[in-house]
């Protein structure tokens, strides 16, 4: 599938934030958003969620206009968006539906987070383990399109490294869409960089 925004552009209370924005993207490939804070990253992954409607422009799946909210997406959003009560396997079965077994999802949760968290509320868990809860719930719910706004907060280099490496085992052909700070990312998990600015006109 090639995902193809055409002059998309998109305003908050008369200020542009994107403006006559024109992007492909291609299943099975990562792309990298980079640009300034407050540039349009994450409104343009809302309006990719289906969260967010644009003003103007078109996207089109394979060239035919493309209603958001009716493909199969799962996302990291900027707020790891958990139910605090719930433990980070609840977190995950919830969105995971009956598609993956509890027994697969206790397993693969012990690849990122110590065995002894993966039962207790989400609210007792440290930022940087809330952040690859909400990671993994969006990897191991089935879906065609991931999209990551700044996975990787609250992660040290190690980490990190630990995580892009499970994103990437885990992808599976999807389109992958996420949005970082640092360039080094880009290059780790072996993403193209997107700079918003270079794909707007004025």
């Amino acid at each position: 599938m090639v995902l193809e925004l055409q002059n998309i552009s998109k305003s908050f209370d008369g200020l542009p934030v994107l403006k006559d924005l024109n992007l492909s993207f291609h299943t099975g490939q990562c792309y990298c958003l980079m640009s300034p804070s407050g540039s349009g990253k994450t409104t343009l992954l809302r309006i990719l969620m289906g969260l967010e409607q644009a003003d103007q422009g078109l996207i089109l799946a394979d060239g035919t206009p493309q209603d958001m909210s009716s493909l199969p997406i799962s996302a990291v959003f900027q707020e790891d968006r958990l139910c605090e009560s719930f433990s980070p396997i609840e977190n995950v079965a919830m969105c995971a539906g009956r598609s993956v077994k509890a027994s697969r999802i206790k397993w693969e949760m012990a690849r990122l987070l110590p065995q002894e968290c993966l039962n207790r509320p989400v609210s007792t868990l440290s930022g940087g383990m809330k952040r690859r809860v909400a990671v993994m719930r969006a990897l191991l719910t089935p879906s065609r399109i991931l999209l990551m706004d700044e996975p990787f907060t609250g992660m040290d280099e190690e980490l990190k490294r630990n995580v892009i490496s499970y994103i990437r085992e885990k992808q599976d052909g999807r389109l992958l869409v996420l949005s970082t700070h640092q360039e080094e990312d880009v290059e780790l998990i072996g993403g193209e960089l997107v700079s918003l600015e270079s794909c707007m006109d004025g």
